[in-house]
């Protein structure tokens, strides 16, 4: 089964992701990921996009293609979550055609629907523990103690710089401009489910099953 997983920043796609990951054994597919191995490892693809970064330049839908394609004939048994892309219909097409001369399809496209003024709220509130990386949140999850981490009792904390309101704002507009064209493609298909991003992660974890298991 191949799904792509949509949603912007802090819906909580890769928390999703991790429990496909786990759960089913399900490969994600990152393009960013899958672009910073590929130029590590120093596949052709990885080189034709090194030669390409160095220049300066923005890696073409046929590099990502053409290492999609590579990734999912390394095997992919289980399935494919593919995550941040495709983000335009010429990728989709592009995805439909890699996936079709192996035989295979994509089969769901779940978006995690968000309330976009407690997004920025849950996203702007959040802190860790400088030491031992544990998540807290101004509102929702503050220390029992205030100022020292529950875990390991340091009283060091730390926040993300683009953790802040214009940032969020910025990355929504952005998502919003990106998921609109593809959107269509496939709801004309009778591809897309919606699921509520807002909830418990476990409810949102429970409705992407009850999606794929359908």
């Amino acid at each position: 089964m191949n799904i792509i997983l949509l949603g912007p920043p802090g819906a909580g796609k890769g928390t999703q992701a991790a429990r496909l990951v786990t759960d089913r054994g399900m490969v994600q597919l990152s393009t960013g990921d899958m672009l910073r191995a590929a130029v590590n490892a120093g596949t052709p693809v990885g080189q034709q996009a090194k030669a390409v970064m160095d220049a300066g330049e923005l890696v073409s839908d046929a590099i990502v293609s053409a290492l999609i394609g590579e990734r999912l004939d390394q095997g992919v048994a289980s399935g494919a979550i593919f995550d941040g892309y495709p983000r335009t219909t010429a990728q989709a097409e592009a995805l439909d055609l890699l996936l079709s001369e192996r035989g295979q399809r994509l089969d769901h496209v779940v978006e995690l629907e968000v309330d976009e003024a407690a997004l920025i709220e849950r996203i702007v509130g959040r802190f860790t523990c400088a030491s031992c990386g544990t998540g807290y949140h101004d509102r929702f999850k503050r220390p029992a103690v205030e100022g020292v981490c529950d875990v390991c009792g340091s009283s060091e904390f730390k926040r993300r710089p683009d953790d802040n309101a214009e940032t969020v704002s910025t990355r929504m507009v952005e998502y919003r401009a990106k998921t609109a064209p593809i959107l269509p493609f496939y709801e004309a298909r009778g591809l897309v489910s919606r699921v509520d991003g807002m909830a418990d992660m476990d409810v949102v974890a429970g409705q992407i099953a009850a999606i794929l298991d359908r």
